[in-house]
């Protein structure tokens, strides 16, 4: 496989953008690659500027669950552009995703649009504080929700990926606020109530763990923190961002049956575009300027073009959609698994739903510990020895692979035919 021009282009790109890239786990560091440069995608293919075709699931990292540039999207992309790419102002389009939103996720009272994640996680802490009148969080190791500062406190995806689970130029004070506990783990977040009882504002989680790779919830477990958290007053904060509208058309808390205070998400609201949103019963979203005292803008916010993805998007999830990428999640579980027995290599594989990461560790993972336990240096290998095979993964032990409604029982096949091939030169 030739890569000639991503070379050369990340020779350049390291002259003018700090690594080479404008998101750290894309340079490849800690798979031990050179990134490749994308030039086009479609349905369940990417391909790179040496003329290489991959089988992706990176997904852009999740919110492509119809596949790349689905024809319908395009097509109403194509039209609103014509009317103007970004207002400042008000449109009927951010009404009426706030409105289906509302129906898919009727925890979501009221709903407030911002062009990231990490906006929206930011911004519902910004309002648990001032609902409760409280200081503290508490967030869990591993569990991302985005590099604002007071979660750069044991934080996964990237910064788990790059080794550095705290990150320079964060405060003390910034982060001093922030309680850590253990994910899974109800004894460790009992403890931390104990001892600042009446003092924590919010509890912040992903309901189903994505960024130290996919790790779903013991049983009881959110049912127990939504149970700690209204003892104490403390808001319960739902980080859907990868979860939302992945797990189900009303995310992981219609299928988990646990509804939190607020709920923040992403990725697929904005159909591949920058998105983020966060919302909650009416009387906390009401204390969001200009209904309220607390201040949160964005010129960006409600943007017409992600509104429009966003709309085209949530309104083709339909149960056969979800239905189809259940079983394609099991059989590529299952493939890797079997691939990973026959050539005697250690293997966890972790699926929910279009959701899969395996591990490559002898112990089933469950937690921040578990997961980090994996050996990543084989997993950089087995990397490698995807991508020379046609398949692109996650560049990242730690990261989710995502499936899409573009691939297909073949493209899994072809996958795991893959993968047992690349576990075999792990064996050797």
């Amino acid at each position: 496989m030739k890569t000639t021009r991503s070379s050369r282009l990340f020779t350049r790109a390291l002259n003018i953008l700090p690594g080479g890239v404008d998101s750290p786990v894309r340079a490849f560091k800690s798979v031990g690659a050179s990134p490749l440069f994308i030039r086009r995608a479609s349905g369940a293919y990417i391909e790179d500027i040496d003329g290489n075709r991959f089988i992706d699931y990176v997904m852009s990292w999740g919110p492509l669950i119809h596949g790349h540039a689905p024809r319908g999207v395009i097509k109403a992309l194509a039209a609103v552009t014509r009317g103007g790419t970004s207002f400042g102002a008000p449109s009927p389009l951010e009404v009426e995703l706030g409105e289906r939103v509302r129906a898919l996720m009727p925890s979501i009272e009221r709903v407030r649009f911002v062009s990231s994640g990490t906006e929206a996680t930011m911004s519902a802490i910004r309002v648990a504080r001032a609902a409760t009148r409280r200081d503290k969080i508490v967030k869990f190791e591993g569990c991302y929700h985005g590099h604002a500062d007071p979660f750069l406190v044991k934080a996964g995806s990237g910064a788990l990926t790059l080794g550095t689970p705290t990150s320079p130029g964060v405060p003390a004070a910034s982060s001093s606020d922030t309680l850590v506990a253990s994910y899974n783990d109800l004894e460790s977040v009992v403890r931390l109530f104990d001892a600042n009882r009446g003092k924590i504002a919010a509890v912040i989680v992903e309901p189903i763990a994505g960024n130290i790779g996919v790790v779903p919830p013991a049983d009881g477990f959110l049912q127990r923190l939504r149970q700690l958290c209204t003892a104490d007053r403390t808001l319960l904060i739902f980080d859907e961002v990868i979860s939302g509208f992945r797990a189900s058309a009303g995310g992981a808390q219609e299928v988990l049956r646990v509804i939190p205070d607020l709920t923040c998400l992403g990725k697929i609201i904005g159909g591949g575009l920058p998105v983020g949103a966060y919302g909650g019963r009416a009387n906390l979203m009401d204390l969001v300027s200009p209904a309220g005292p607390v201040y949160q803008a964005g010129t960006l916010s409600g943007n017409p073009l992600a509104m429009t993805a966003g709309l085209w998007c949530l309104n083709h999830l339909t149960p056969k959609l979800y239905a189809y990428l259940a079983s394609l999640g099991a059989r590529l579980a299952a493939g890797l698994a079997d691939a990973a027995r026959d050539a005697e290599v250690a293997l966890q594989v972790n699926a929910f739903g279009s959701l899969v990461t395996p591990f490559f560790t002898d112990r089933p993972v469950r937690d921040y510990a578990s997961a980090t336990s994996s050996d990543t240096a084989l997993y950089a290998r087995f990397f490698r020895g995807l991508i020379a095979r046609g398949v692109y993964p996650p560049p990242s032990q730690f990261e989710a692979w995502f499936l899409s409604a573009a691939h297909t029982p073949r493209d899994v096949d072809k996958t795991i035919a893959a993968a047992r091939a690349a576990m075999k030169e792990l064996s050797r």
